[in-house]
């Protein structure tokens, strides 16, 4: 966040008062592969190596960490990572994506579907029902974002995401300008803390989208919650890889889109 001077205005008393404000700042970070560019995310300057891990395996260019020998994050905006010897980074980069991109904070679907398609070729396979979580728990969880997230109070220039256990425990916290990074920082997070993620449930602020949804389904977690609405292409890909979709959540209610069978009322499944 960086403090700034602005100028408030307020057309109903038709006053202008000079006061402090805060804005979420915004960096770049260009991603190399054994010295092969991959592409360049612009996010926020916090949790680069959680976005960076995150990001490597949500995208299929990692199977694990253990793959990766080292990760140097550089003053220049350079990230630098080794993998393991034996793997052929320019391979695992085409394979994913055919040239490299520019990920941009606004962020957008990639051009690559139809999403039958690309879930074959990731070979990502259907998740089991279990666990179940109840909706109480997913409400609350959802609706703390808001208030625990420092930038996004401050600043509301950010988007908000999160991993909770299926009791309610908060695991991982992460803020970006991009929500694509934010679920990435969440998701590398969770990855340092030895996050089991079949267990756990990801909470966001962000629409629900198709990549969205490939990112948790890659990742094995089962319910993707978030205050915002799904789109079509988040539906077909939650339905297609087994994910409770759950939108909207506003007070005490929720539209569950996909898979109601993992949302409880008590001891009821929905």
């Amino acid at each position: 966040m960086r403090e700034i001077k602005v100028s408030r205005i307020n057309v109903s008393k038709q006053t202008i008062k000079e006061r402090k404000d805060f804005v979420a700042e915004e960096t770049s970070i260009h991603i190399f592969l054994n010295k092969v560019h991959y592409g360049t995310i612009l996010c926020s300057p916090e949790q680069l190596e959680e976005m960076v891990v995150g990001h490597l395996l949500s995208q299929g260019l990692l199977k694990s960490t253990d793959e990766i020998d080292e990760l140097v994050l550089k003053n220049d905006g350079k990230c630098l990572v080794k993998l393991r010897s034996g793997i052929d980074a320019e391979n695992r980069i085409s394979t994913s994506q055919r040239v490299a991109r520019l990920v941009v904070s606004s962020c957008g679907s990639p051009d690559y579907w139809p999403l039958s398609e690309v879930i074959d070729s990731l070979e990502i396979t259907q998740m089991y029902i279990t666990p179940t979580v109840e909706a109480e728990i997913i409400s609350q969880s959802v609706r703390k974002l808001n208030t625990i997230a420092e930038q996004f109070r401050k600043t509301g220039g950010v988007h908000v995401a999160a991993l909770y256990s299926m009791d309610g425990k908060l695991a991982a916290l992460a803020e970006d300008v991009g929500r694509h990074n934010a679920v990435d920082k969440v998701i590398g997070a969770g990855v340092t803390g030895n996050v089991e993620f079949k267990n756990f449930f990801l909470a966001l602020s962000g629409r629900l989208t198709g990549d969205i949804v490939l990112k948790a389904a890659r990742m094995r977690i089962p319910v993707i919650a978030s205050l915002a609405a799904a789109i079509s292409s988040g539906l077909e890909a939650a339905q297609l890889t087994g994910v409770t979709l759950i939108g909207f959540i506003r007070g005490k209610r929720m539209n569950v889109y996909t898979y109601p069978e993992r949302i409880t009322l008590s001891s009821q499944k929905l």
